[in-house]
């Protein structure tokens, strides 16, 4: 039974969230109040995480960093759940550490069915054995990824995204297909997500002042490649 928690001020959404999760099988646990969020969920340590942007004493995407510094804590699975629906926002979110990112109001079932997608996704890969490329070494069967010494610490989704593209060195993949692999063919996510992800991904995979080797191909796509042009270099 995958544990959510729903760090959410409005009694009403709360209530109707939690009233379908549980009725879908999930056990929940709740809190209004920013402040105390960190410590419940260092507490419950869920699989997944609602997180509001709007909360007393302490705001959702501070909530959202301080889950993404903590070792402990970095790997669960956050959806973003607000008012604020311009595209800025959402793009903040997810690059704050966000994997999803839904606007209020929203549909319980296509909710729902973004909480089972990202919790596949955040499940340890079945498959065996390392893929290698260049300096970067990814284990499947630990779901650990190193840069020569270097440990590499990734979400979930930069996870899949890294494997996805590592399965495949220097073919490039369009974001539909990147959507659609990683994401999964039933989730409906705007094409702006993938770039945000692959930001993020780039961002660990260089955080020890490596060469980049996420190619970006303009009106293309991406793919993991050791020549990169300058003029494609992000």
């Amino acid at each position: 039974m995958p544990k959510i928690i729903i760090v959410e001020d409005e009694d009403d959404i709360v209530t109707l969230l939690q009233y379908n999760l549980e009725r879908e099988g999930f056990s929940v646990v709740s809190e209004t109040n920013g402040g105390r969020a960190l410590d419940v969920v260092a507490a419950e340590h869920p699989d997944l995480i609602l997180l509001d942007w709007m909360l007393p004493e302490k705001s959702g995407i501070d909530i959202c960093r301080s889950i993404r510094e903590s070792n402990d804590l970095r790997n669960i699975p956050i959806i973003m759940l607000t008012a604020r629906g311009e595209e800025a926002d959402k793009i903040e979110g997810l690059s704050i550490g966000a994997d999803d990112y839904m606007t209020k109001p929203f549909s319980i079932p296509e909710l729902i069915a973004r909480i089972r997608a990202l919790l596949r996704r955040a499940q340890p890969s079945p498959s065996k054995g390392v893929l290698e490329f260049e300096d970067v070494k990814m284990d499947l069967a630990t779901c650990r990824v190193t840069r020569g010494n270097r440990f590499v610490h990734l979400g979930p989704t930069e996870f899949r995204l890294l494997q996805f593209l590592m399965e495949k060195p220097r073919h490039v993949f369009p974001r539909e297909v990147l959507l659609k692999e990683v994401w999964g063919a039933d989730i409906h996510v705007e094409l702006r997500t993938v770039d945000v992800h692959i930001r993020r991904l780039r961002k660990a995979m260089n955080d020890g002042g490596e060469k980049d080797l996420i190619r970006t191909i303009r009106a293309a796509g991406y793919s993991i490649d050791t020549n990169i042009p300058p003029d494609e270099a992000e």
